[in-house]
């Protein structure tokens, strides 16, 4: 389940994750219920809603294993359910079309991403419409790969994993998080995170950057410490400022916050009041 060079720590498990999957059954067992006493108001036929976790945070800090934990979880705990996982990674512009509008260096940010695209495909799957198609990026070409698509056919629950699903883009009037009914958020220190995202540079430059066809190729096989400094200069220029002005402003607007600390160990647990 770990995403490369992530941890888990099996006390975080039960202490803690297992918990939230139990909050999490509280919570949708509400949420079905809800849709049909608002349907025998609005005197219409019960309909099935999925019901739509987020979970947003920086670069690196471990967003992609915490929704693969839960899904891993709530396909476990809610046996009878279909639970689907969906990044909203595959809504990224492609590059060529990046350069074009001369953003390839603010990838990552919010005018990066084709957000009608990505609430087409929400509104979608939240209306209840079968084998609605996402678009999926690979991380190894760095760019959306063509004619490729992941199927969201009616699920029960469907997270949705990804930096901007907390945000609010000023040119949108309806958000991500309009169609969310539980987010969280994975926090940590900056600095912590920088660790993290230039050990991971590191190891993918020994491991995934070594295959011919990755993005990083050429990279991993220049001089190390060269290579390291630019990663450096990429978490300073794009990552960092990305964080502090689009991504950590969000962390309040969600349910839960996770906070890590060293070893990507859960230290605070922060539950919205009200």
């Amino acid at each position: 389940m770990k995403a490369f060079n992530d941890q888990i720590s099996l006390d975080d498990v039960h202490d803690i994750y297992i918990p939230i999957v139990h909050l999490l059954k509280l919570k949708t067992d509400h949420f079905n219920e809800w849709q049909k006493t608002k349907a025998d108001f609005l005197s219409k036929p019960t309909r099935k809603v999925p019901y739509i976790i987020g979970i947003s945070g920086s670069v690196a800090v471990g967003k992609s294993t915490t929704a693969r934990l839960l899904k891993v979880l709530l396909s476990y705990f809610f046996s009878d359910q279909k639970i689907q996982l969906i990044t909203t990674d595959g809504f990224l512009y492609p590059s060529a079309k990046l350069r074009e509008m001369n953003i390839m260096d603010r990838k990552g940010f919010p005018e990066s991403y084709d957000m009608e695209k990505l609430i087409n495909f929400l509104n979608e799957v939240k209306s209840g419409k079968s084998n609605v198609k996402a678009p999926v990026y690979s991380h190894d070409v760095y760019d959306i790969i063509p004619n490729r698509y992941d199927i969201i056919d009616q699920p029960d629950v469907l997270i949705i994993e990804g930096i901007n699903t907390l945000q609010l883009p000023s040119n949108q009037q309806i958000y991500v998080s309009d169609f969310t009914d539980f987010s969280i958020y994975i926090d940590a220190a900056d600095d912590l995170i920088e660790n993290w995202y230039l050990d991971r540079f590191k190891k993918l430059m020994d491991t995934a950057f070594q295959s011919p066809s990755n993005y990083y190729y050429e990279l991993a096989h220049t001089n190390r410490d060269k290579a390291i400094d630019i990663a450096k200069n990429v978490w300073e220029t794009i990552n960092l400022p990305n964080l502090l002005e689009n991504i950590k402003p969000t962390k309040t607007r969600a349910d839960l916050i996770l906070h890590k600390t060293d070893n990507h160990d859960i230290d605070q647990v922060l539950l919205r009041k009200y």
